[in-house]
Order: structure tokens, then C-alpha cells, then sequence
């Protein structure tokens, strides 16, 4: 099983690792198939009658660490099989993420977090974006990977073709309060590399470049997460209150 530290062989094979209770039990509620599951005589004991695993390990603390991504290993390791297929997903929000070179798992799971918070369920990604299967992006989702359908593409093509207006995050673009009306119900939002923002190819497709103010006046930027999550909060909010007002 300590092959499976390894990204390339999980991809080889289309599975992903999640370990702890948290990320276990949003697997087994998941109903993706799971392949193997390593955990402590404790926690099999308590979930014996919830799971069906084809291969079950009874490990002991040390032999969890041994398999383990992360500094504290905890009661449970599972190896899933990846969500395959073409099905299609409800656009709850209306708004789709689309992901520019995103390289930081923790900004990349943190992304996927709080698209879910907000009932985004599709994310489409640059085929150079970290895979959302990796053990830290999956850990930082919170389970969100298990709900989201995540696509990767060639970004500009996809842009291009997608028929929905693009708003990009961008220090050159307007304030996106300044985008107050007329933001359509099924819109893009767009969110480049963590250093180098959207990718000059991607950004060729943005229609509506958007600028989240600096008030203060002193930082340089904002890390790549918390800027997608302002922008979803906004052009979610704005929607919102449009049907709202339609309904009346």
C-alpha cells in the first residue's frame, strides 16, 4: 500500500487516497467504490456494518505512518476509486469556476471548499492545474470532492466555446462592484496562477476582467482562495437578489 504515496502510480491506476474519520465517512457516504482500506482495530470496529471495502487492513499506529501523507496519521487510510463517466451535473448556481494554472494544493482544496459552500458544482481546470486528486487537495476540500465534478481542459478552447460571459480576476480589471447590473444568471469566473494570475492565452477570453478593491492600500494581493471566494460570494449574491426580485 506505500506505493500509493506516490501521485503517479494512483494515476495510473485512477484511484486517490483520503485518511482521517472526517474524509472517510464522506467516502463511504459518497458511494465510490472503495479499494482498500487500512485503520485501526478501533475504528473498524465502529463502522464494520457501513462500509464495503474490497480489501480491509487492521494496522496498527505505526504501521498507519508508515502509509500516511501527513505528519499525524489518523485511525483510518482509504484508496478510492475515481468518479468516472460523462454524466452531467446540475448548475445549482450558475456559476461555474474555471481554474488557470492553479499549482498550491492547499489554495487548489480550499478553492473546491468553499465552491461547494456555495452549491458550485462544476470546476474546470487547465490541464496544468494541480490534480484534485492529490492527497493534500482532497484532505483540504473538506469532502467537497466527492460533490464537485471537476474537469481538466484546454482552458482557452473551453473558454471560447463555453457560451457563458467570463469574469477574470484581474488587478488590471474594474471593481467588481462596478459590475452591480447585468450580470448574467450562468456566468464563468476565472482565477489564474497564484503568482502569475491568468495566463495571457485564457485572459484573450475573459469578457469582464474584475478587480476586488484594495482598500487598504498596502498588501500586494490576496492569496488566490480568499480572492475566488469574495468574487463567488459576490456574483452569487447578485443573483440571488435578482431572482428575488422576479419572484416579487
Amino acid at each position: 500500500m506505500a506505493a500509493y504515496r506516490l501521485q503517479k502510480r494512483c494515476d495510473e491506476e485512477a484511484v486517490f487516497v483520503v485518511e482521517g474519520p472526517k474524509m472517510a465517512a464522506e467516502a463511504i457516504a459518497s458511494g465510490l467504490a472503495i479499494r482498500a482500506v487500512c485503520a485501526t482495530a478501533e475504528w473498524l470496529s465502529a463502522h464494520a456494518d457501513g462500509m464495503v471495502a474490497e480489501e480491509t487492513f487492521e494496522v496498527s499506529p505505526a504501521e498507519l505512518e508508515r502509509l500516511s501523507n501527513f505528519k499525524t496519521p489518523n485511525q483510518v487510510w482509504m484508496l478510492l476509486e475515481r468518479k468516472v463517466g460523462s454524466e452531467k451535473w446540475e448548475m445549482r448556481s450558475g456559476l461555474t469556476l474555471a481554474l488557470d494554472k492553479i499549482q498550491d494544493p492547499g489554495n487548489m482544496g480550499t478553492m473546491l471548499r468553499t465552491a461547494d459552500w456555495f452549491g458550485v458544482r462544476h470546476v474546470v481546470c487547465s490541464r496544468d492545474t494541480v490534480s484534485c486528486y492529490n492527497p493534500k487537495v482532497v484532505q483540504a476540500s473538506m469532502g467537497a470532492v466527492f460533490r464537485t465534478k471537476v474537469d481538466y481542459v484546454d482552458l482557452p478552447e473551453w473558454l471560447s466555446a463555453c457560451g457563458m460571459p467570463v469574469y477574470g480576476a484581474s488587478l488590471q480589471g474594474k471593481p467588481i462592484a462596478a459590475q452591480n447590473t447585468g450580470i448574467a444568471r450562468e456566468v464563468v469566473l476565472l482565477i489564474g496562477n497564484e503568482s502569475r494570475g491568468i495566463s495571457k492565452e485564457a485572459m484573450a477570453q475573459v469578457t469582464d476582467p474584475v478587480l476586488i478593491p484594495n482598500v487598504g492600500g498596502t498588501a500586494e494581493s490576496l492569496n488566490a482562495s480568499v480572492a475566488a471566494g469574495i468574487l463567488m460570494n459576490y456574483l452569487l449574491w447578485n443573483n440571488y437578489n435578482i431572482k428575488k426580485e422576479e419572484q416579487r
